[in-house]
C-alpha cells in the first residue's frame, strides 16, 4: 500500500486488467484545515462527506479482480475529486440540507491550496495508474435524500453516451440477477464533463464503467466483501464480451 496525503494506492503491481477507483473513499479532513469543517460527527459520517462503504468495497473488489485500487484520502467536502476544477460544486457550501461552515466564505486562494495539495496530486496518481487499464469506479449512494422519495435501486451503473461499451453488458448481466434492482444511469446521470471518468477514461478512449451501490447494502466489511465477490465475475464476463485485442489496453 502506498499513501500520500491525497491518495491511497493498493496492489499497484497486481496483474489484472482493471483499475478500481474510489473518488470519495474517506471523510478525512487534513490537519492543516483544522481537522474538521465545522460540522458534527453525525454529518461527517453521512454520504455528504464521503461514499459510505465504497472504500471497503473497492479494496475487496481490487483483490478479487487481482487489480490495483486507487482511492482518495480526503473528504469530498474539502474538495471534490470527482469534479473538474471549474465545476461550481467543486467545494460545496450546502449539501443535502447541511451548511458547511468552513466552506461558506472560502476564496480563490484557499481553493487553490486544496487543489494543489489534494485534488491535483490525486489526479496525477490516477492518470499514472490508469494507463493501459480498464477503469471501474466505485461509489455509493444514500437510500433517500432529505425530502425525497426512497431510491429503489440496489445497484446503479452510470456511464456516458460517449462510451457505453462496458456498461451496457454489465447492466444486462446485473438485470438477470433476480434479487437485484439495477439502475440504468440511476440514481444519477453518468455524464458529467470534467469528472474523473471523463478526464481519465473518455478523453483517452479507455473502457470504463461506474458502479453505485446503495450504501445500506455495504455498511459492514462482510457486506463489502460479499458484494465484491458477486461483482467480480460479472465484471470479468462483461469485459470478455466487449474486449478485443488492443481495445482496452492502449
Amino acid at each position: 500500500m502506498d499513501r500520500h496525503e491525497a491518495v491511497e494506492i493498493t496492489g499497484e503491481t497486481r496483474p489484472g486488467p482493471w483499475l478500481v477507483t474510489c473518488d470519495h473513499a474517506t471523510n478525512r479532513v487534513p490537519e492543516w484545515l483544522g481537522g474538521d469543517l465545522g460540522i458534527g460527527p453525525e454529518d461527517m459520517g453521512r454520504h455528504i462527506a464521503f461514499d459510505v462503504g465504497a472504500r471497503g468495497l473497492a479494496l475487496a473488489l481490487g483483490e478479487a479482480l487481482e487489480s490495483p485500487v486507487i482511492a482518495s484520502d480526503f473528504s469530498r467536502l474539502v474538495i471534490d475529486p470527482n469534479r473538474g476544477e471549474d465545476d461550481p460544486t467543486l467545494v460545496m457550501k450546502l449539501y443535502d440540507g447541511t451548511i458547511i461552515p468552513a466552506n461558506r466564505h472560502v476564496g480563490p486562494t484557499e481553493v487553490e491550496e486544496r487543489l494543489n495539495r489534494l485534488h491535483r496530486p490525486y489526479h496525477a496518481a490516477y492518470q499514472r495508474m490508469a494507463e493501459g487499464r480498464v477503469i471501474v469506479a466505485i461509489h455509493s449512494f444514500t437510500p433517500c435524500l432529505k425530502g425525497r422519495s426512497p431510491r429503489p435501486w440496489h445497484v446503479g451503473v452510470l456511464y456516458s453516451h460517449v462510451d457505453e461499451r462496458l456498461s451496457r453488458p454489465l447492466i444486462a448481466a446485473l438485470a438477470q440477477q433476480a434479487d437485484i434492482c439495477v439502475g440504468d444511469n440511476e440514481p444519477y446521470s453518468g455524464h458529467l464533463p470534467g469528472d474523473a471518468i471523463d478526464r481519465h477514461a473518455l478523453e483517452h478512449g479507455r473502457l470504463n464503467t461506474l458502479i453505485e451501490l446503495r450504501n445500506d447494502l455495504i455498511a459492514t466489511p462482510h457486506d463489502q466483501k460479499a458484494w465484491a465477490a458477486r461483482l467480480a465475475p460479472i465484471l470479468t464476463a462483461s469485459l470478455a464480451k466487449v474486449q478485443s485485442p488492443g481495445l482496452a489496453r492502449e
